[in-house]
């Protein structure tokens, strides 16, 4: 009886007026959460077993882990399409098909490669790729000799509006830098955002400046505690073949990281404490260190060209004018594939990460296309590739697409939503940074849905997710996902579920359908995000940032 039951109280919650719901408990707010009759009645038609039946397929071994550019993860952007072109939905990919070739690079560390830190004085350490080191060569050549100097460069960060610069102008060309993750640490919000992660600290990010910067290659430091993921999963993202977009932009030779254990005997092996190195790291006034050891590294890789694809639809809206702009919903549809060398359940599913987020844009596609009317603006929906490969399939997405990005008005993005029942939480973290969070607010409250902050904001998850790639190119977006509180459970249960997941299935093969998961909790963030989705297309004016924030430039550049 809980489905029906949970139908009727939505259907009621969005019936009764805001000022109602204000007398009943205190207002947040003084947006209105109203949606027309023919938005309720197809929200209603969302159905947690129709999600439950794409989750179950998409991380079925048969379709070994939808990898990208192997034949599991075009097998799932079949699916996808097929279910969006029987929703009657407007292909819009390339040439009037459901699909964005994203042409990318595969590149996989060879055998032959070695990697050795040689100190001026003692043993040099030659290290065991996996279990000491991961690495890939991002310049796409056969071969590459590394020789060369190690600077320690504390965070790797130049934030000049933070007043923060770990490189002092050192010059760092044909270096190899050693930087830890994450950021500096702090608990005020004005700076690095407190305990929440910037872009800053996100290995992408550290990448990129080195390669800006000249440097050769880029050695980071896995610290559990820092990374907010124990080295399993370090390991199991940078095993085998590795997807890059193809790029002229500068790259290194070597992208690494290595265990907290091995940067230990590294800093011994200069002279130096690793502990009083990461307390420096975390002042101003600290200076790139030049460590009397070099890298000494071969670096032979396999290189396969390919093109991925990202999967689009529409709806075309009901406005004349306000049809030319959109709504989107995203969710990534690549895993990690299959590793060949591991025995046993060698194939990495990927139920949660993300089938279930599919499972939901599937759901929003059948709802909307089946919908008495429509909302004013269209609505684009996108199931992109290549996430697991540092958002890939979203920077093409961001940087190719279909709508320009100035008449995107909001992207909502669903990852990882874990199916444990009925939230009584939600978390949209990002989504107060927009014009549009009193409408996010108003909303949750009809659904009594309390707003929950992020549960761990120094894990950066608002750069480690697709919303961030249309963040970058200037449109208002975030994710959607269910907070910690689950109907019948404390929060405590629901933080040991999010611990667990982490632990012992994330970017494992673990991670599989089990008959026992409950889309309950799925099925309501779905009519969460379709009643969202709705109002924003409904709206009189596209949505934009808050003033200040770090994507208002580019929201404005691209509607000039």
């Amino acid at each position: 009886m809980r489905k029906p039951l949970l139908v009727v109280a939505i259907f009621l919650a969005l019936n009764v007026s805001l000022s109602i719901a204000k007398s009943a408990r205190k207002p947040v707010n003084t947006a209105s959460a109203h949606l027309p009759p023919a938005a309720i009645a197809a929200l209603q038609k969302i159905n947690p077993e129709h999600i439950r039946a794409d989750v179950r397929f998409l991380s079925h071994d048969l379709l070994e882990g939808r990898g990208t550019g192997q034949r599991g993860g075009d097998i799932a952007a079949e699916y996808i399409a097929t279910q969006f072109w029987l929703d009657g939905l407007h292909a819009a990919g390339d040439n009037g098909t459901f699909f964005q070739k994203v042409p990318m690079v595969g590149i996989t560390p060879a055998p032959e490669t070695t990697f050795e830190l040689d100190p001026n004085k003692g043993e040099s350490m030659r290290l065991k790729p996996l279990d000491d080191y991961v690495a890939y060569d991002q310049t796409q050549r056969t071969s590459d000799d590394i020789n060369a100097d190690i600077v320690y460069v504390g965070y790797g960060v130049d934030a000049p509006e933070y007043q923060w610069d770990d490189y002092k102008g050192v010059d760092v060309r044909g270096k190899v830098l050693l930087m830890l993750v994450n950021e500096p640490t702090s608990n005020d919000p004005n700076f690095f955002k407190g305990r929440a992660l910037t872009y800053y600290g996100r290995w992408t990010y550290k990448y990129e400046e080195a390669a800006r910067k000249g440097a050769l290659g880029v050695i980071l430091i896995h610290k559990t505690e820092m990374a907010s993921y124990p080295w399993e999963v370090v390991r199991n993202s940078n095993s085998g073949e590795k997807s890059f977009l193809k790029s002229d932009a500068p790259q290194l030779k070597a992208t690494a990281w290595i265990q907290y254990d091995v940067a230990r005997k590294l800093a011994q092996s200069s002279g130096m404490d690793l502990g009083k190195m990461m307390e420096d790291a975390n002042s101003r006034s600290f200076k790139p260190v030049a460590l009397p050891v070099k890298l000494k590294a071969h670096m032979v890789s396999k290189i396969r060209p390919f093109s991925s694809n990202n999967v689009l639809a529409t709806l075309p809206g009901s406005d004349p004018k306000l049809k030319d702009e959109v709504v989107m919903y995203t969710a990534h549809y690549d895993h990690l594939g299959i590793r060949p060398d591991m025995a046993g359940d060698n194939i990495y599913n990927g139920a949660r990460d993300n089938a279930t987020g599919c499972g939901i844009v599937l759901e929003l596609a059948r709802v909307f296309s089946q919908a008495q009317s429509r909302p004013k603006r269209s609505i684009l929906f996108a199931s992109v590739t290549a996430e697991e490969q540092g958002l890939l399939g979203s920077q093409y997405l961001g940087e190719h697409p279909p709508i320009a990005a100035g008449k995107i008005s909001l992207d909502l993005n669903f990852d990882d939503i874990p199916p444990l029942g009925e939230p009584e939480e939600v978390e949209v973290s990002g989504a107060e940074r927009t014009n549009f969070y009193p409408t996010v607010q108003a909303m949750a409250q009809e659904f009594r849905l309390a707003i929950q902050p992020d549960s761990h904001p120094e894990a950066g998850h608002y750069y480690r997710s697709d919303h961030f790639s249309m963040a970058r190119v200037g449109v208002p977006s975030f994710s959607v996902n269910e907070g910690m509180k689950y109907k019948h459970h404390n929060r405590d249960w629901g933080m040991q579920k999010a611990e667990e997941y982490t632990n012992k299935q994330y970017h494992q093969p673990s991670d599989e359908y089990e008959p026992s998961m409950d889309f309950a909790g799925d099925a309501v963030m779905a009519r969460f995000g379709f009643a969202l989705g709705w109002a924003a297309a409904s709206q009189p004016d596209l949505i934009g940032w808050q003033r200040g924030d770090e994507f208002e430039a580019a929201r404005k550049q691209s509607q000039r």
